[in-house]
């Protein structure tokens, strides 16, 4: 039985070890009182009796204790009467009418993008009913552990994002399972009140209507175009046929991109939200392979991701999906602004969470992390001294600036390497003219950037990890809307080489997001390119069945060499 008790709630900040048998009180750091009341029915003596024999029969100091523990108050404070099962007047044991219709949620959880199987398990088969105290007791909170894990599901996801990737930084969100159960146990509409732990937000729910009216053969696709050079108008390619078939225009051998395709492209480009600019090229033709169908376990993996999200992203608001290599700052909901942005690399990838922007920066020194010391610059500080010098860098030891011609190099490697790197605001600075800051332990912001150029491009995934603003200064007037002594002239009235640190008064939420699917608001789904991979592995530990192979993007476009964060 140990095996089914789960941790329910934690009903008190402290507790102490109190033997299971007449009424008890627990103290807590807030002297709030538990009483267990004795049980007053004979389901109920059914219910202690069993509870009473997991507590005992617990090993003290363990998890299963603990969580023994834990069930035996929440219970006893309800004079053991159960929440699930129900007495008739003939003395059989039936379930409540809050769990048949909680029942009925668990075999549709499918709807919800969950799987039934979490939910309907062995233990709460409803031939234990004419089981004996233990039976009973072992449904009784086995009912009660997939009913939470069933809320949990709609509010946190199924998935564990961590399980997915380190960089997948969310966190859980709370739920109060006690208050919780209790409602569900007196309430005529169960279902209503788990349906407030799902995402509300508009894009959640219509990809969760789109999945209610999925029909399988929605999801056939033609075989993937394959990867290959950038195509620009009047090249030949042996992929014109599969492409002008994609965009379903004439049937043509034609390996010639002729202007009739060039337009074809144009149009799928800016229903896609990509550079209108007729070139096919990575991001044009992963959007092709993803945007011709909507497969089943993409919607459902895009549901999970979510639920990983705040529950309450902000009134005002940024927020940057990296596949689509966009931000916008949001109010209420809505669009004011807009821009494009550079992403990591698939090899040092933008980490996903949420976080709050605390500090403008202008005239930002870069503080070199120490991955690109070691990769980059102490290779070249070693080959060249000057190096530093060159690039406007200070070379710190200790926090004070040394002049690397007073350094023995012959004595430092890489490895081995004991200064700190630090770019002067400048020109040239890898940061540009403005920063903005939200600290973290993954020490990535949003920035602006003197490698202009790849804003043009329509692959835009070139940075170590942190997120390139095309128009730094429109972003920093629509950021500092709502702050009356900050806006783009008082900031740009900064612009020397002095670091000037301004802080907003209000702290604006900022979340980092990875979605391979957007919902318009005419409903029109967009699909994008799975570009850390992300998806792909979700829809795996999901053990959903993927159509086709991983639609991850390829890396094909490469960027000026340069430093930069």
């Amino acid at each position: 039985m140990n095996k089914v008790l789960v941790s329910l709630v934690a009903l008190v900040a402290t507790t102490l070890v109190v033997s299971p048998g007449s009424a008890q009180q627990l103290a807590s750091l807030e002297t709030s009182r538990i009483v267990i009341a004795p049980p007053q029915s004979a389901l109920a003596r059914t219910i202690k009796s069993g509870l009473s024999a997991a507590y005992y029969g617990a090993r003290p100091d363990t998890r299963a204790h603990e969580e023994a523990q834990r069930l035996y108050f929440l219970y006893g404070e309800r004079h053991f009467e159960p929440i699930w099962l129900a007495e008739q007047a003939n003395g059989t044991v039936t379930f409540s009418p809050a769990a048949t219709k909680i029942i009925t949620l668990f075999e549709n959880a499918a709807s919800e993008g969950l799987d039934p199987s979490d939910y309907l398990t062995p233990q709460i088969d409803a031939a234990r009913l004419s089981g004996d105290g233990i039976e009973l007791a072992t449904l009784e909170t086995a009912f009660s552990a997939a009913t939470m894990r069933y809320a949990d599901h709609l509010h946190n996801g199924r998935i564990d994002p961590q399980s997915i990737s380190s960089l997948l930084d969310l966190k859980r969100k709370p739920i109060n399972e006690a208050a919780l159960l209790e409602q569900l146990a007196r309430s005529n509409d169960p279902a209503a009140i788990l349906m407030q732990l799902e995402p509300q937000h508009r894009e959640f729910q219509a990809l969760k209507a789109a999945l209610a009216n999925f029909e399988p053969s929605s999801a056939a696709r033609p075989t993937p175009i394959s990867d290959g050079p950038v195509l620009r108008p009047g090249n030949s390619d042996a992929r014109l046929p599969a492409i002008r078939a994609r965009l379903e225009l004439a049937a043509s051998t034609s390996q010639l991109y002729d202007d009739l395709t060039v337009d074809a492209i144009r149009s799928f480009q800016k229903g896609q939200g990509l550079e209108v600019d007729g070139i096919i090229g990575p991001a044009t033709v992963a959007a092709l392979n993803g945007g011709v169908a909507t497969r089943r376990e993409d919607i459902i993996a895009n549901m999970e991701r979510w639920r990983w999200m705040p529950s309450d992203l902000g009134d005002f608001t940024v927020f940057v999906n990296i596949p689509e290599f966009r931000l916008a700052i949001l109010r209420n909901g809505q669009e004011e602004y807009t821009t494009r942005v550079v992403v990591g690399t698939t090899k040092n990838q933008t980490p996903i969470f949420s976080d709050s922007i605390r500090h403008v920066v202008v005239n930002p020194y870069w503080n070199v992390p120490s991955s690109i010391i070691r990769g980059e610059i102490a290779p070249a500080v070693l080959r060249n001294p000057g190096y530093t010098d060159s690039h406007n860098m200070d070379l710190l030891y200790n926090g004070a600036p040394v002049s690397p011609w007073q350094v023995d190099w012959t004595q430092v490697s890489p490895s081995n390497f004991p200064f700190r790197v630090r770019q002067r605001p400048g020109a040239g600075n890898a940061l540009g003219q403005i920063k903005f800051l939200f600290p973290n332990k993954h020490d990535v912001y949003l920035h602006d950037t003197p490698s202009k150029s790849l804003f043009a491009r329509s692959y835009r995934a070139f940075s170590h990890g942190c997120v390139r603003v095309q128009n730094p200064m429109e972003f920093a007037d629509a950021l500092m809307a709502n702050e009356p002594n900050i806006s783009r002239a008082s900031l740009e009235s900064m612009f020397g080489p002095s670091e000037r640190w301004v802080n907003p008064q209000k702290q604006i939420p900022v979340h980092l997001a990875y979605f391979t699917l957007r919902v318009d608001e005419d409903g029109t789904i967009r699909s994008f390119g799975d570009l850390y991979g992300h998806n792909e592995k979700l829809i795996a530990a999901m053990g959903l069945d993927a159509i086709e192979p991983p639609a991850i993007v390829a890396e094909a476009e490469t960027a000026p060499r340069e430093l930069s964060p």
